[in-house]
């Protein structure tokens, strides 16, 4: 069953935007509430990293925010996208080298 809000309504551009931009504030104003995190580190697939527990806590919250405050239902790559959008604006990230 599909129950995507942006594969059953794709000609609601504004509100599949107004979700994506809600998303990356939402992602952005969780950061504010850990300490620096390292991007990756020696092996970018260890499960167990920092960064990829709080990635996957996040998406999990973040999908649940918006079916409670929008009642949207985001597909996996719109949580994915507005994620790294938030990393990438976001001060809270630090690179290896």
């Amino acid at each position: 069953m599909i129950r995507y809000n942006l594969w059953l309504d794709p000609e609601n551009k504004a509100q599949h935007r107004a979700v994506e931009a809600d998303l990356e504030r939402y992602f952005i104003d969780r950061f504010a509430d850990y300490p620096h995190i390292r991007l990756f580190g020696a092996d970018p697939y260890d499960y167990d990293s920092p960064f990829n527990r709080l990635y996957e806590a996040l998406i999990v919250r973040a999908d649940d925010y918006c079916q409670r405050q929008w009642c949207y239902v985001p597909t996996p790559i719109q949580l994915n996208q507005a994620f790294f959008r938030a990393v990438g604006r976001s001060n809270k990230f630090l690179r290896d080298g």
